[in-house]
């Protein structure tokens, strides 16, 4: 079943053509409205097995005739972002978490309320991240040919190179690093006055990111335009709902684009055993913590992982903020008033409103109650951070409003807590204040022009593209 689409219509390039070309709708107005209905087994019992049995559809408590969005469906994730946001209000306004079939026998229990994804977070031993924290989860021949990355590993394993990956992180590293943001984002500004592009995702917000990691790791110059082609076409289905010719592809473009992607880094990682330099892939591969260092599939591995985690959220973080600061020009107004004083605020208000990544999967490894629920060894949970930053128990009566001032904001954007809490969230933080210090203070009237043009994938927040300008 299928949500309708409603909201206003666009164009390819912005505002349909029929609409006022000086008005820009904002990024999720209109009216939120019901979805598909997902059906949750009794608390107490073990998921149906939705190929054997169609389970009638669930109605929350207080609401008579409404029915449950079913998370599994593509459509749900196309929609508007005010019919996503209004369907997990309601599954936050029910007792207990509901059950998500995804098809072929296969489901997960949803949990959207803050206090359920910082308790499972903070619980590896109960919610465990291997076999895999996407949905799907990765098959076992590619976890066997690219190795395991470190946010699907737990326990010892998951602590030895976690280990190995913080003490590289020295603090003359970071502050190198904090050194170079500052250097990158005012020079991806002169070019961008300079050349006066009118697509920011590729022109901007896609820059910072791809560039300060690949400073920080040592990456030459030469390779670079190589890998920000490969990390594109690596993500650019994550979580998309694609024909069927495109998933039958073996072992298709993202996955050979990985691979190419983790080649060229173990061959620079080769090449810095022999020679090492001052950056961050040397640190990995000629660290000696309790006699360990990242072999060439743990630096490919953890590389990758850090091109999504790194550069892929930021670059989203970044996009749906000067989306949001169009939006709402009184905040906007306030940040610029006194940046220092308004930018950390405004940095993670922007990064929980938009959430660059909407959820992660974990494997029920010991039975445990949470959330008016017994999860038994085996199920599969799903953490919906993009529910849990919209939390009305955390975030107050008006979540959805956007506020720079916000006070306490403990959002989720980089994870609930835990062992697998964000290692890049400073840097993250840091590479927003920075570009948006350059962008609210250099040009003038930097604005969106048009609404994000979102992938629709039910894993990461993804902005395809966002037009925008600016005058000198």
């Amino acid at each position: 079943m299928t949500i309708p689409a409603q909201g206003p219509a666009r164009g390819p390039d912005g505002p349909h053509p029929d609409q006022d070309p000086g008005h820009r709708p904002a990024e999720g107005s209109g009216t939120a409205d019901g979805g598909p209905a997902t059906a949750p087994p009794a608390p107490d019992q073990a998921a149906p097995d939705p190929a054997s049995a169609a389970p009638a559809p669930a109605r929350p408590a207080g609401k008579p005739g409404a029915v449950l969005p079913d998370l599994a469906d593509p459509a749900f994730w196309q929609a508007p972002p005010e019919h996503r946001l209004a369907a997990f209000a309601r599954l936050r306004a029910l007792d207990t978490p509901v059950y998500v079939a995804e098809g072929r026998g296969r489901g997960h229990w949803a949990l959207v309320r803050h206090a359920d994804v910082q308790e499972a977070s903070r619980l590896p031993k109960v919610f465990a991240s291997a076999p895999g924290v996407t949905t799907p989860e990765p098959a076992r021949w590619v976890r066997a040919l690219f190795g395991d990355s470190m946010v699907n590993l737990d326990g010892p394993d998951h602590a030895r190179l976690r280990k190995v990956v913080q003490r590289a992180f020295t603090p003359r590293l970071l502050a190198e690093a904090e050194r170079d943001i500052d250097a990158v984002a005012a020079r991806i500004v002169d070019d961008m006055l300079a050349e006066r592009p009118d697509e920011f995702v590729a022109a901007v917000s896609s820059r910072l990111p791809l560039e300060v990691i690949c400073n920080m790791m040592g990456i030459p110059e030469e390779f670079r335009p190589e890998i920000a082609d490969r990390v594109n076409h690596a993500s650019e289905n994550i979580g998309v709902e694609r024909g069927l010719a495109a998933r039958l592809r073996m072992p298709g473009r993202g996955l050979r684009a990985l691979a190419r992607m983790q080649r060229m880094v173990a061959g620079i990682g080769r090449e810095r055993r022999r020679n090492p330099a001052d950056d961050l892939i040397s640190a990995l591969v000629c660290a000696n913590v309790d006699g360990q260092a990242l072999g060439a599939r743990q630096l490919g591995a953890f590389f990758s992982l850090l091109m999504v985690a790194g550069v892929e959220t930021t670059r989203n973080a970044i996009t749906h903020g000067l989306a949001l600061l169009t939006d709402h020009p009184d905040q906007r107004d306030l940040l610029v008033s006194d940046f220092d004083g308004y930018a950390d605020g405004a940095v993670d208000e922007m990064i929980r409103h938009s959430t660059p990544i909407i959820q992660f999967r974990r494997t029920v490894a010991a039975e445990h109650s949470l959330g008016g629920r017994t999860f038994r060894p085996g199920e599969k949970v799903v953490l919906y951070y993009a529910s849990a930053n919209r939390d009305e128990a955390v975030f107050g009566p008006d979540p959805d409003a956007f506020d720079i001032t916000r006070s306490p904001n403990p959002h989720l954007g980089f994870g609930g807590g835990g062992p697998h809490y964000c290692l890049g969230a400073h840097l993250a933080r840091q590479e927003m204040k920075a570009l948006f210090r350059e962008l609210l203070t250099r040009p003038r009237d930097l604005r969106a022009t048009g609404l994000p043009d979102l992938a629709g994938s039910n894993f990461d927040n993804r902005v395809r593209s966002l037009k925008f300008t600016f005058t000198d």
